[in-house]
């Protein structure tokens, strides 16, 4: 069968995290595009789970939630399931043949493979039939149906043969693939007294794999289907991706596909147009093309020698060479002498790439204060410090070379990217922006040591960075539950919800946290410099991560920071650090000001297509308050939440962030305690109380 699904991209960046991913349910391995847990199986934009395998306590692995699995074929495009075997006994009781269930097979995505499987009936005098649906017109199903007999009773039955006469009837489905869901079913045909006669006295009918079946007459007589049944006999599914042709794809350049491994070929379902397409390693590879380098060159000359005994086969990338023995030994006289001068030029010309390598890498390493960087890790050595300086290939290798799939986001400070680690670490890897100021360049080691030390569960931990490339890397703990930004301006928090005003809070407190941590513990003070919803990281607990220290700059004595270029984000820039030239930690209180905005709001920071007195939130907001207006501005699902006074508590505060002047703006200390404040009002032991106002 192939795999039905509606017009889909497919997720372009294939989850390397495979080594996180658990690759066996029970003995039964799971292979990629299939997977157990969200983003270990090849997953939809249109969410679509088609391949989401669940591993069940007992040890089982089922898909669709109800059909067990065997066993997964990716190159054929197939799985095998546990095949229901149906059953129709003689009541001895009522002296006839006991009630008789429907038994119904459906999937949504899979198709039962017409060339693999047969209807089966086993028994004697057994009429049983199947009526398939190919999910389009329900009024005119495929129908057929199987009668067994035993012309000559028990002892003309024989092992390994199926035939109408000698108990057991099979008979081939259609080839079509267009069989989503079918039904079996018996017919009364006069089957209770030959039944009746055999123990246990059961007929049986069933879809299975053909060459998986072999008969038993032990199957008629004792009823050992059922043990057989036991053991599980398989039927098989057909699956593909999609429902678009590999001429569509191609068609589409920007239509992302499954094939991502280099040395892969998109080949069409064999059941016509709409069905979707499969994935080929091309020939002479093999392996899993649905995953990043998963094809992998085929030795032919070592699993399948095809060249004549007086030759010699040379494997090359794809394919062999066979080369007779007379024009090889005529050739390596003059591949040696060959050779020879080009080992001589090409040592040469390595060492001296190789110097001019190194040279480049040392520049690059001393302008971005590698050395300086260097020496006050080894002064620190044994304090318990914990930073590493990764190189360019360890950081290449664990991007796939920045492969554009890797990319989790971009910004003004640079471009961020998913990488795994060697030590099996799941890290976000930050390419730097040049940094144009020399100054910059050569305090940047000096400052991501500093870095390094911040020790807060609400600042995202550095692990270290790379300086002996032309633009430094930052290496991240990866934290894979999105931005602030992404939850309060989505449409709810997965079942249309969006969040509630306690956890708003949580997060504002928590954020508010970890940016006193850097203006008050933190040695010297940093000031963060790009405080918005996009740089607060969330994980599955809504734990705030600050994020995204590009904008970051140490204190001066004077608790502000004079800059040449004022960086930061439009709807978020404190209105004094644009006319001064001048950074403090009151700039980070005004950004955060327009954090609780959002939160209260649900409106972005800045909305340029909005009339020009409502393009900035806080613009809006400080009018709206002013004028006595401020319900109109806030989010309608918290208004009936929470009570007035507390919202009110809230927006007094964002006011206060907002002052106009840095000196009347509160620090990010006060702040974290006045949110703290606010969060104990809506506490009652450890339960999160709704504030239900009076009204």
């Amino acid at each position: 069968m192939r795999m039905l699904l509606l017009p889909l991209l497919v997720v372009a960046l294939v989850s390397p995290a495979m080594a996180t991913c658990q690759k066996k349910c029970g003995g039964l391995k799971i292979q990629y595009p299939f997977g157990i847990g969200r983003g270990c199986y090849l997953e939809t934009e249109d969410g679509n789970r088609a391949f989401e395998v669940t591993c069940n306590s007992n040890g089982t692995a089922t898909i669709e939630g109800r059909h067990e699995l065997l066993s997964i074929d990716v190159p054929r495009g197939q799985l095998r399931v546990v095949s229901q075997v149906k059953s129709w006994c003689y009541d001895a009781a009522s002296g006839s043949m006991g009630v008789n269930n429907v038994t119904t097979y459906d999937s949504t995505a899979f198709r039962v493979s017409g060339t693999d499987n047969m209807f089966t009936v086993i028994g004697c005098s057994m009429f049983a039939f199947i009526m398939m649906d190919d999910g389009g017109d329900h009024d005119n199903p495929y129908a057929m149906g199987c009668l067994t007999g035993c012309r000559k009773g028990a002892r003309s039955l024989a092992d390994g043969s199926c035939t109408s006469s000698g108990g057991c009837c099979q008979v081939p489905i259609p080839s079509s693939g267009s069989i989503r869901s079918f039904n079996v079913d018996f017919s009364d045909f006069n089957t209770s007294s030959v039944v009746a006669s055999f123990s246990p006295p059961c007929g049986y009918a069933m879809l299975v794999e053909k060459k998986a079946f072999k008969f038993k007459r032990t199957y008629v007589t004792t009823g050992k289907l059922m043990d057989a049944a036991s053991t599980k006999l398989p039927m098989v599914l057909d699956w593909a991706v999609g429902n678009q042709t590999c001429q569509d794809l191609r068609r589409n350049k920007r239509t992302a596909h499954a094939c991502v491994s280099v040395n892969s070929e998109c080949v069409d379902s064999k059941y016509g147009t709409g069905t979707g397409y499969l994935c080929n390693c091309s020939e002479g590879y093999q392996g899993n093309p649905y995953l990043p380098d998963g094809c992998k060159d085929i030795n032919e000359c070592e699993a399948n020698p095809q060249c004549p005994h007086y030759s010699i086969c040379r494997n090359t990338n794809g394919s062999f060479k066979c080369y007779e023995l007379k024009w090889l030994l005529l050739s390596a006289g003059i591949s040696i002498a060959v050779v020879l001068l080009g080992t001589g030029i090409s040592f040469a010309y390595t060492i001296r790439a190789k110097r001019r390598l190194a040279a480049i890498k040392r520049l690059h390493f001393k302008q971005h204060g590698g050395y300086l960087l260097f020496e006050e890790m080894k002064s620190r050595q044994g304090q318990g410090h914990s930073f590493t300086l990764f190189t360019k290939e360890e950081l290449e290798d664990a991007t796939n070379k920045f492969d554009e799939r890797y990319v989790l986001g971009r910004g003004g400070n640079g471009t961020v990217y998913r990488g795994n680690l060697k030590d099996g670490r799941v890290v976000a890897i930050k390419r730097c922006r040049v940094a144009d100021d020399e100054r910059q360049r050569r305090e940047f080691g000096k400052e991501m040591l500093i870095l390094s030390q911040v020790n807060h569960r609400n600042i995202v931990k550095i692990y270290g960075c790379c300086l002996e490339v032309e633009v430094p890397m930052l290496v991240y703990q990866f934290i894979p539950n999105g931005t602030l930004y992404e939850l309060i301006h989505r449409d709810g928090d997965g079942d249309g919800t969006p969040p509630s005003f306690p956890v708003r809070l949580k997060i504002a407190h928590e954020a508010a946290e970890g940016l006193a941590y850097l203006h008050s513990m933190a040695s010297p003070p940093i000031i963060h410099g790009d405080v918005k919803s996009p740089n607060i990281l969330l994980d599955d607990n809504y734990t705030v991560k600050v994020s995204d220290f590009g904008g970051s700059v140490l204190a001066a004595t004077d608790n502000s920071h004079l800059v040449t270029l004022v960086q930061g984000t439009r709807g978020y820039l404190d209105p004094e650090y644009m006319q001064t030239c001048r950074l403090t930690d009151k700039s980070d209180v005004y950004s955060f000001g327009v954090v609780l905005l959002e939160l209260l709001t649900r409106r972005n920071a800045l909305t340029m297509a909005a009339p020009e007195e409502e393009r900035s939130l806080a613009a809006h907001f400080l009018s709206s308050m002013r004028d006595g207006k401020l319900d109109g501005l806030l989010d309608t699902w918290i208004k009936d939440e929470v009570r007035g006074d507390v919202i009110e508590m809230v927006a007094t505060l964002a006011k206060r962030c907002l002052e106009m002047s840095g000196e009347k703006r509160p620090s990010m200390l006060e702040v974290a305690e006045e949110l703290d404040r606010i969060r104990k009002l809506c506490l009652v032991g450890d339960d999160i109380t709704i504030l239900v106002s009076d009204n």
